[in-house]
């Protein structure tokens, strides 16, 4: 059975926990408006025929809030489809040692950095070996499958490189082994260098860090893989499902009760699905890690998808590539995007009618219990 609102609820309960001081203030800051999406207190507008009216509730558009996430996932899908031309794609996953895991998670500051070595790796590599540019889409994780905290990047590449000084296109292969060595070297030498500028911070010893560095950095393996994608859909939806939404999809939740949570994981050493179990406490404590600093993007362009190159190139690779661009589809509304899920207009009266907008209604100011 369906669990309604499993995140809410948690949240509800676990208030006095997370609403504090020593906190961070975006974790308050997007679980408060979690708790609010879609009620009086948010306020919203207000529509109205000869036979009826509404009052349709603001929602708070956070990456913690499973509503609001889906539809900011379907509006950057479709933003997506338009930018990206028709052609094969890859996807590179850059995964790195748990170790610094903790690492990265007392030093937040630095996980903004994390998509820009990542791309890096790929455009060296490639205008190295073919003298192209690709387009790269990195989507940075910070959870792992048991809501842990594990960094890592999946990163969206197209399956051919534009040669600018051909004016063409090439097709571009793209080794694990290499990219592994060059991504150990990459983010070795970034942390020891952070290090050294005194912008990390960290519970263990300097001698000790460094140490970490050196045993990490001489290991023969790292988890690196190139994937091959039959469509740009395959990756945009993956991507976004992740990007947009909270870490752990509702229908997961198998139990919800005030001493214990407990929701499914796929265990891939064990190769089963298994139940995962946390206090409400301990969950809200592990959610709090992924909700995204204030003004720091979850997915980052690099490449032919960099902002300046969709500007000067984006019309003559799709000319080179013999398809038309694709115009930007028109933001899609809400009563909309309902008749497109449910079958139903919000906005007709009892009588059939269509409602109009007539104004807004101020938030209300006790907040629901």
């Amino acid at each position: 059975m369906r669990i309604e609102q499993p995140i809410r609820r948690i949240l509800k309960w676990t208030k006095p926990v997370w609403d504090q001081p020593g906190v961070r203030p975006v974790v308050r800051n997007n679980f408060n408006r979690v708790l609010l999406c879609g009620t009086p207190a948010m306020g919203g507008d207000r529509y109205a025929s000869d036979a009826g009216e509404r009052i349709v509730y603001w929602t708070c558009k956070s990456r913690m809030c499973p509503k609001c996430g889906r539809r900011m996932t379907l509006a950057w899908q479709r933003d997506q489809m338009a930018t990206l031309p028709e052609m094969s794609y890859k996807g590179v996953v850059f995964s790195m040692p748990n170790t610094y895991w903790e690492i990265f998670r007392e030093n937040r500051h630095l996980l903004n950095d994390l998509p820009v070595l990542g791309a890096e790796v790929i455009k060296n590599w490639v205008n190295h070996e073919f003298g192209a540019e690709l387009a790269i889409m990195v989507v940075p994780h910070t959870f792992g499958r048991h809501m842990n905290f594990n960094t890592h990047l999946h990163v969206l590449v197209s399956g051919m490189g534009w040669n600018e000084s051909k004016s063409e296109w090439v097709p571009i292969t793209l080794p694990d082994s290499p990219l592994m060595k060059m991504w150990i070297y990459a983010l070795t030498t970034y942390l020891r260098a952070a290090l050294e500028a005194g912008v990390l911070k960290s519970t263990k010893h300097q001698r000790s860090l460094r140490s970490t560095f050196r045993s990490e950095y001489e290991r023969k393996w790292w988890s690196v893989h190139v994937d091959e994608f039959t469509s740009k859909e395959h990756f945009l939806c993956y991507g976004g499902r992740y990007a947009k939404h909270p870490p752990l999809a509702q229908h997961r939740f198998i139990q919800l009760k005030k001493t214990q949570i407990v929701f499914r994981t796929r265990d891939h050493k064990l190769k089963r699905v298994v139940a995962t179990r946390y206090t409400p406490e301990e969950f809200v404590s592990l959610l709090a890690d992924h909700v995204p600093d204030h003004y720091k993007h979850t997915i980052r362009n690099f490449g032919l998808l960099s902002p300046r190159s969709r500007g000067q190139k984006s019309a003559a690779i799709f000319a080179a590539l013999g398809q038309k661009k694709p115009t930007r589809p028109a933001r899609v509304s809400w009563s909309e995007l309902s008749m497109q899920t449910f079958g139903v207009d919000p906005l007709l009266d009892s009588k059939g009618q269509r409602m109009e907008w007539v104004g807004t209604v101020a938030p209300a100011r006790s907040q629901p219990a």
